[in-house]
């Protein structure tokens, strides 16, 4: 268990998870650098919202915001998102990334990462039967109306039955 982890079990016991989420991201030095900041997390913790503010932080040769920023701004969520949403039956990873950059961004950039209900039990239902699966997720950084897209990336992300993933891996 890591130490974000360890932190999150025992502050659940205090606060929500959605409000630990938010403020765990935001206070913690590993996203604080990305310099995108957690705005909104649903209670059910099934839509994350960040914002990627352009600054002299991420501004790159051309002043755009630099596409490391992008990514890294947006690479955690998905799959600690739905590490929160299952059971701690499930073993959940990044698989790969694909970042597709578009046009420059020079203004502030907007993101939402959603899981529906049904999108989670389909999910459940997956792991079932087929012990592990991999789903792709697409998250667009936009502008803040949400109708110029500056970036897609797509996240595959690998999802088990714990029971299972040991056993393949050779654990007891």
């Amino acid at each position: 268990m890591s130490l974000y982890q360890k932190i999150f079990e025992i502050g659940v016991k205090i606060f929500a998870k959605s409000t630990l989420f938010k403020w765990g991201y935001n206070l913690s030095p590993m996203y604080r650098r990305t310099t995108a900041r957690i705005t909104k997390v649903s209670k059910d913790l099934l839509l994350i919202k960040i914002r990627l503010p352009l600054s002299y932080k991420n501004k790159n040769y051309v002043n755009s915001i630099f596409g490391g920023s992008m990514f890294s701004a947006v690479d955690p969520i998905p799959m600690v998102q739905l590490i929160n949403l299952l059971d701690k039956n499930y073993v959940v990873w990044d698989k790969s990334a694909e970042v597709r950059f578009k046009i420059p961004a020079r203004e502030d950039l907007y993101a939402q990462f959603s899981f529906s209900e049904e999108e989670v039990e389909q999910i459940k239902k997956r792991i079932k039967t087929e012990n592990e699966i991999e789903i792709s997720k697409v998250t667009a950084l936009t502008n803040k109306t949400g109708d110029k897209i500056f970036c897609e990336i797509t996240k595959v992300i690998y999802v088990a039955d714990k029971d299972f993933y040991k056993r393949k891996r050779g654990k007891k």
